[in-house]
């Protein structure tokens, strides 16, 4: 994302993967890539957007889950090592 010259998909038209990957993508670049520091602010501010928009995404499916699972549904519970 950092270099492209297209202009990127709105947020809200992503799926999880596509946020998820474009999100995976910032952290590189921010990570890796000397940007001057407005480009660096623009790319903070779309990781944002896009961990608001992955756990929407995650909190709607597990709503799904929870809607057909219904009394089905265990608790996950973590194994103690």
């Amino acid at each position: 994302m950092a270099k492209t010259k297209n202009a990127p998909k709105p947020i809200e038209e992503l799926n999880y993967e596509e946020a998820l990957a474009e999100l995976e993508g910032i952290v590189e670049a921010l990570e890796n890539e000397q940007n001057p520091l407005e480009e660096a602010m623009k790319l903070y501010e779309r990781g944002q957007a896009l961990v608001g928009q992955c756990g929407a995404l995650l909190d709607a499916a597990q709503l799904k889950v929870r809607k057909l699972a219904g009394e089905l549904l265990v608790e996950f519970e973590e194994e103690s090592e």
